[in-house]
C-alpha cells in the first residue's frame, strides 16, 4: 500500500530519472478525484493509445477526454521521441475496471493470473501512462521512446520501493483490451529493472565553498587545532562570524541549547565542516574551527 506521490514530487522524480518532461495546462490539479478514491497506489500501468494524427493532438485528446470518456485519461503521454507530456494528477480515466486477482498478484509482485473478470477499479490504484502508437501492429516503436517509458515506470516504482513486477500492461489488466501492441510487456518489464538496477542519475552536488580570507589573526589563546577552545571562545567565534546574538555578559563556560543552535546554523551554511565525534572537538571538529574563526576573525 503507498500513498500517491504528490504532483511536485513525482515531477522532480521524472526529471531525475532524465526525462524530458512537459507539463501541459493546469494538469496538476486536473483529475477525476470527485468520481471516487485515488490511492492507495499498488502499480504502474501501461497503454497504447490507438489511431492518431499528430503527437499535440493526442495530447490534446488526453487531456481533455472524448464525450464518453471525460479527461485525464491517464497521467502521461509518452511521445515518438521519448517526450513525457504531463497532463493529469490524481484519479484518471485509464484503467477502468480489471480483475481484482491481478490486481492482488501486482500487490505481492508475483507471476499474473490470467485476466478474466472486470470487478475492481483500477482507476483508484495504477499510475497511468499513454504511448503514442496506432497500435495496429505496424507503427514503429523507437527505442526513445521504448526507453522514456521504461524510465518513466522505473522512476515510479523507485519511490515507491517496488520492482519491476509491479508494472503491468492494460492488456493484462482488462478483459479485452489490446494495449500495448507490438511489444511483450515481459521485455518492458526486463527495461524497467534494468533501470531500477542502474545507479539513477542525480545533478552534480554544488562544491562547498572555499574561505576566501587572508590567514587569520586569532585573540591571544584562541588559536584552533592546539587545544579545545572553551564554550566562550566558540560563542565569541559564533557571535563574530554573525551565527549568534549574545552579549558579553551572557556568554557563559558551557555549551547551551543557544550555543548548540548556534552552530546548527554553522552547518547548515557549510555541511562540508559538519563533524562527529571528533575527540578534540565533537561539537565542531577542528577543520569546522578553522574555518568558522577564518569566517570571524580573518581579515577580507
Amino acid at each position: 500500500m503507498a500513498t500517491p506521490l504528490k504532483a511536485d514530487r513525482v515531477l522532480a522524480v521524472f526529471r531525475s530519472a532524465g526525462l524530458t518532461v512537459r507539463e501541459v495546462r493546469s494538469w496538476k490539479i486536473h483529475n477525476r478525484n470527485h468520481m471516487g478514491p485515488w490511492g492507495p497506489a499498488h502499480g504502474v500501468m501501461i497503454h497504447h493509445t490507438g489511431p492518431y494524427s499528430t503527437e499535440s493532438g493526442m495530447v490534446g485528446l488526453c487531456y481533455n477526454g472524448r464525450s464518453d470518456l471525460p479527461g485525464p485519461l491517464c497521467h502521461s503521454v509518452i511521445g515518438k521521441t521519448g517526450t513525457v507530456h504531463m497532463v493529469g494528477w490524481g484519479r484518471a480515466n485509464h484503467a477502468g475496471r480489471g480483475d481484482g486477482d491481478v490486481l492482488a498478484a501486482v500487490i505481492a509482485e508475483r507471476a499474473l493470473p490470467t485476466d478474466n473478470e472486470a470487478d475492481t477499479d483500477g482507476n483508484t490504484h495504477f499510475y497511468g501512462a499513454e504511448l503514442i502508437n496506432a497500435g495496429d501492429g505496424r507503427d514503429p516503436w523507437p527505442e526513445k521512446q521504448l526507453d522514456a517509458a521504461a524510465r518513466w515506470a522505473a522512476a515510479l516504482c523507485r519511490a515507491h520501493g517496488w520492482t519491476e513486477r509491479s508494472v503491468i500492461g492494460h492488456l493484462e489488466w482488462q478483459p479485452g483490451k489490446p494495449d500495448p501492441r507490438g511489444f511483450s510487456m515481459n521485455d518492458f518489464r526486463a527495461r524497467v529493472a534494468r533501470h531500477l538496477k542502474s545507479p539513477q542519475t542525480k545533478p552534480a552536488a554544488p562544491k562547498p565553498p572555499t574561505p576566501t580570507y587572508a590567514p587569520p589573526v586569532f585573540p591571544a589563546g584562541l588559536a584552533p587545532g592546539k587545544e579545545r577552545p572553551s564554550a566562550k571562545a566558540l560563542q565569541k567565534a559564533l557571535r563574530a562570524a554573525g551565527f549568534l546574538t549574545i552579549t558579553d555578559r551572557d556568554l557563559a563556560d558551557n555549551y547551551g541549547p543557544r550555543t548548540q543552535a548556534a552552530v546548527v546554523k554553522f552547518h547548515n551554511r557549510y555541511p562540508q565542516f559538519r563533524t562527529q565525534g571528533v575527540a578534540k572537538d565533537p561539537a565542531i571538529g577542528p577543520t569546522g574551527w578553522k574555518y568558522l574563526f577564518t569566517l570571524a576573525y580573518g581579515k577580507k
